[in-house]
């Protein structure tokens, strides 16, 4: 990807100070929707407790759940 590019979608994140800090949460949060890292290995990195990672994954409007793919579409259908 652009560097460029990277730095203009990082720099619209609100809810980190520096530029470092927004491109890592894009990152993690692409490796967390992924299922690549666990939410607390997530939060640790970005210095957070789990807890307020959920938060602001609430906030930004990204749905998380520690369910499999076939548990949440049993919820949904249940």
């Amino acid at each position: 990807m652009n560097k460029e590019l990277t730095k203009t979608i990082a720099s619209e994140i609100q809810l980190f100070q520096t530029i470092e800090q927004k491109e890592n949460f894009l990152f993690l949060l692409g490796a967390l929707i992924a299922r690549v890292i666990t939410l607390k290995k997530a939060a640790e990195t970005l210095q957070l407790e789990p807890t307020e990672l959920l938060k602001i994954l609430d906030l930004i409007g990204v749905e998380f759940s520690y369910l499999s793919e076939e548990d949440i579409i049993s919820e949904r259908n249940w």
